[in-house]
């Protein structure tokens, strides 16, 4: 689970004029989207695509799909395919991988949305109809295209299920209100008008209030949210209740590609990565209150892996959007069984903050895409706007929580045994980098707890400790990444890793050296000992020898002493 509490960019000083901050309310919907000329974005993208690197992203965006059957999609079109039993780059056998998104939100204006980007998408029997008239392309958006069917999936209810004899697009998505936002009274429903609507077949050729769930999903859930009494779907209070957004997704092609469904430009111009593939954005839009931009808001993303799994997004506690497994995994299906069937996300991904600006986007700035900022200089709004600038997206705090638990389907890490990343980008790394944007070691600045955080798991070798702000601190430069747990590369643009040579050469030297002196210092304590040992015996010798005299000493002595008194003798006897 992933929260973040932040403000959006916008113009909302007093000098701006803006008529949302002049209500002096922070549960008034934002409804001046001039005001809000930015696009933030808060989202995650899977470790093996990196955002606006086109080549590590064509044919891995957004791919969450690991089964092996050209009959139902064509596996050149995925990068890291089932169908491949020895991947290499320290890849998995018959694994598909890919880089999946899920934006916590994005956009900014009078709606923000949430989503998830994956692929491969549903093929054009399982989408809803495209406008056929020349009126506007766009009209979808607005829910006022003519042509029949082509504002709602399965909306008119008769008419595509005449056509095509089964659903359209994701079943039982959950849409939930912010009730944080002022009530409109012309929003409020009942679930008991909603679904006697849908059980009767809606004949009109758009959804209303009236007809449809508040979402305009007539295919969502609508029952009991959270085991409650409030069904999803439903804007019981007439509060903020997000709708399905009309951006399902993109064809995404290789440069050159003459398939007629190509949209975009995605890749490399390799005639070998050629590729034409449908990706789908599951999506919604919501009203926001005044207090994004005025004030400090909590958003949330909670994602479980899995089949029985789940995104689910909240904001200030209030669920407003969920996507189960079961609506991935388990998708309509014509009677060929044509429809993908995608697994839920389970890559290992990183976090992206970023604003942008764009001409083409609901919110952009005065003027944008044909000359300065202000314009003219006529236009008093457009001035006072352009005056708000530089903008901000305000970050108070980014906590993430993982389930640890020893029978979690997650992993921690960005290169876990299950969906190994870390030698793909190695071995591919120019997709990955450019000049302005090369490969750069990361030493140190984690942040821990204690100095076994910031080391190898040995207790023989030190390679960084905790410093008094809570963050790695690397030993020495033969020792990087962010818990100084990686040996640092002999050069910055070489592909070998390991601490310097000379610093080989060094400890080899030093080694030796050592082990040298410890011999010789064996060997003269063997001599030394060797010495001592024949000293105590030549004093043994010395004193066995010196009683030997004595005694001999004292025997000639007796002797003597008995020959002097037999030659007395003869002066006293005859």
């Amino acid at each position: 689970m992933i929260e973040v509490r932040v403000q959006l960019p916008g113009a909302v000083t007093n000098a701006s004029g803006n008529p949302d901050v002049a209500t002096g309310s922070t549960t008034v919907r934002a409804a001046n989207i001039d005001y809000y000329p930015t696009w933030p974005g808060i989202w995650l993208m899977g470790n093996l695509g990196r955002a606006l690197f086109s080549a590590s992203t064509s044919r891995m965006w957004p791919y969450t799909y690991n089964e092996c059957n050209d009959t139902i999609f064509d596996s050149q079109n995925q990068r890291i395919s089932a169908c491949n039993d020895t991947p290499g780059h320290g890849l998995n056998a018959n694994q598909g991988r890919g880089a999946p998104e899920i934006d916590i939100l994005e956009g900014g204006g009078t709606a923000i949305s949430s989503s998830i980007q994956v692929g491969p998408g549903m093929p054009e029997d399982f989408r809803m109809l495209e406008d056929n008239t020349t009126a506007s392309s766009y009209c979808f958006y607005s829910y006022d295209c003519t042509t029949e069917g082509a504002n709602n999936q399965d909306v008119p209810t008769k008419y595509y299920w005449n056509l095509r004899g089964h659903k359209s697009w994701y079943q039982g998505l959950r849409y939930g209100a912010n009730n944080i936002c002022d009530v409109e009274d012309d929003d409020i429903q009942t679930f008991a008008t909603v679904n006697a609507s849908l059980a009767k077949g809606i004949t009109a050729n758009a959804c209303t209030m009236e007809l449809c769930p508040a979402s305009y999903d007539v295919n969502g859930d609508m029952g009991y949210k959270d085991n409650g009494t409030v069904h999803w779907g439903i804007n019981t209070n007439g509060t903020c209740f997000p709708k399905q957004n009309a951006y399902m997704g993109a064809y995404l092609c290789s440069p050159g590609n003459t398939n007629s469904e190509c949209t975009a430009s995605s890749g490399s111009t390799s005639s070998s990565s050629e590729f034409a593939y449908q990706m789908d954005a599951i999506s919604t839009d919501w009203e926001i209150h005044m207090a994004a931009y005025l004030d400090w808001v909590t958003y949330t993303v909670e994602w479980v892996m899995g089949d029985s799994g789940y995104v689910r997004w909240e904001v200030e506690n209030q669920v407003i959007f969920e996507i189960p497994a079961e609506s991935i995994i388990n998708p309509p299906q014509d009677t060929a069984q044509m429809n993908p069937k995608k697994i839920m996300i389970e890559e290992p991904m990183y976090i992206i903050f970023n604003v942008a600006l764009s001409s083409s986007w609901g919110s952009s700035p005065p003027n944008a895409g044909s000359g300065s900022c202000r314009g003219d200089g006529s236009s008093s709004t457009d001035n006072a706007i352009c005056d708000s600038f530089p903008m901000y997206l305000k970050i108070d705090y980014i906590r993430l929580y993982q389930d640890t638990s020893s029978n979690t389907d997650m992993a921690i890490g960005c290169d876990p045994s299950s969906h190994p990343t870390k030698q793909w980008i190695e071995d591919n790394i120019d997709d990955y980098t450019d000049t302005d944007n090369p490969y750069t070691a990361v030493s140190g600045m984690a942040f821990c707890n204690s100095d076994d955080d910031c080391t190898v798991g040995t207790s023989s070798v030190i390679t960084g400790s905790c410093n008094s702000d809570g963050r790695c601190e690397c030993a020495s430069n033969s020792w990087t990444g962010p818990r100084c747990t990686e040996v640092a590369s002999v050069s910055d643009d070489d592909t070998l890793f390991g601490p310097p040579l000379f610093v080989s050469i060094i400890v080899a030297i030093v080694v030796i050296a050592v082990g040298v002196c410890v011999i010789l210092y064996q060997r003269w304590q063997t001599k030394q000992m060797s010495l001592k040992i024949r000293a105590q015996e030549h004093e043994k010798e010395l004193k066995a020898a010196s009683r030997v005299s004595d005694a001999s000493a004292k025997l000639e002595k007796s002797i003597n002493d008995a020959s002097g008194n037999k030659a007395d003798y003869a002066t006293n006897f005859v």
